[in-house]
């Protein structure tokens, strides 16, 4: 796995976790609102705030929803139109400077999910990275003229299948390598059963797959227990929707984190990341001491005289062993061997005294 960087921060294997909180359209039209999250969510331990910005009549058909008739998947609990959703949701494009400014202030990046050619460029001086949402993922000419920009490009791979992934990143490696290939499960109904369909283990063909990206988790399920599975899996980014109350009326609040439970999240996952360390098998540095305390060093059971020829019954492993002890697994050393001068029983057994 490679590595990118997003501003300041390095990320990447060996770098720390790095959390996108995805405010999404839970600013519900308010600029001052949307700051409160920005804050907030610096607060909580977000390296990130991320925005969406679309303009309703090029994200979504008014009549293709009509036409479906019922309002299906997450969008049946919506209390308006999709495409009136869409317009109440859409950030005014005067917002990104200032955005962007709340963010450097709070000392998180802000980037964007662009959802048409002319928005990617309007937001692209503002922004060091970008947002390739999963339902982009077949529009190719998008995922190249985001990949043009230059910029590290996180790239979510929900509702696709392995081939749409191939293909995706194909287009995307004719202009950039700098790639984040997110997981992700899209629904966004916060249903429990959700778990079943995360389908973590994806992270770990991916590593093989595609050894040059960094991976991650764009993830809409409750808790952080996918999240700090997804880094044991290898994700090193990590992005959920962000709001201050589930109980808001608005698309995404039902199913976002809460600056408690990111903060939440947050911990357990750096935590689980520390615990994770780099595969090496070794005696650590904290268990030094108990490495002499708990093994075992070859004793003489009795005092015996010199010249005496050790049998099984003259030597008994037990506890310490200190730098200079035998470990029980060189028996085979010490037993047939002469002892060059008598010992005392509970002694050590030291090779420089048999013969």
């Amino acid at each position: 796995m490679s590595h990118v960087t997003i501003g300041s921060r390095k990320i990447g294997p060996g770098e720390p976790l790095y959390f996108v909180a995805d405010v999404g359209a839970n600013h519900d039209g308010s600029l001052d609102r949307a700051y409160r999250l920005i804050e907030l969510a610096a607060e909580a331990g977000a390296d990130a705030a991320k925005f969406q910005n679309f303009i309703a009549p090029k994200i979504v058909s008014r009549r293709g929803f009509e036409e479906l008739g019922a309002q299906v998947a997450h969008q049946s609990k919506w209390a308006k139109p999709v495409f009136e959703v869409y317009e109440d949701a859409s950030v005014p494009e005067d917002w990104t400077p200032l955005l962007a400014e709340r963010c450097r202030e709070v000392g998180v990046d802000y980037f964007t999910s662009p959802y048409d050619l002319a928005t990617v460029d309007a937001v692209d001086a503002h922004v060091p990275a970008f947002k390739i949402g999963s339902g982009d993922i077949t529009w190719l000419e998008i995922v190249r003229h985001i990949g043009g920009k230059g910029k590290p490009v996180l790239i979510a791979a929900g509702a696709s299948d392995q081939l749409d992934v191939d293909r995706a990143l194909a287009a995307l490696r004719e202009r950039t390598d700098d790639i984040v290939l997110m997981q992700c499960n899209t629904n966004y109904t916060a249903d429990p059963a959700n778990l079943h369909h995360v389908n973590l283990a994806v992270l770990a063909d991916w590593a093989v797959r595609y050894p040059d990206a960094v991976l991650g988790l764009s993830d809409h399920t409750a808790g952080h227990v996918t999240v700090c599975a997804a880094v044991a899996l290898g994700a090193r980014v990590f992005e959920k929707h962000f709001t201050d109350d589930n109980d808001r009326e608005g698309p995404d609040h039902a199913f976002a984190m809460t600056p408690a439970s990111w903060r939440e999240m947050v911990d357990r996952a750096r935590e689980t990341d520390a615990a994770l360390g780099d595969g090496v098998k070794r005696v650590e540095a904290n268990e030094l001491e108990a490495a002499v305390v708990q093994r075992r060093a070859l004793r003489f059971a009795r005092d015996l005289p010199a010249g005496h020829r050790l049998g099984p019954d003259d030597v008994i492993p037990t506890r310490p062993c200190p730098a200079d002890g035998l470990p029980p697994y060189r028996i085979a050393d010490v037993l047939g061997r002469d002892l060059t001068e008598a010992v005392s029983g509970d002694s050590l057994v030291r090779l420089e005294g048999l013969a």
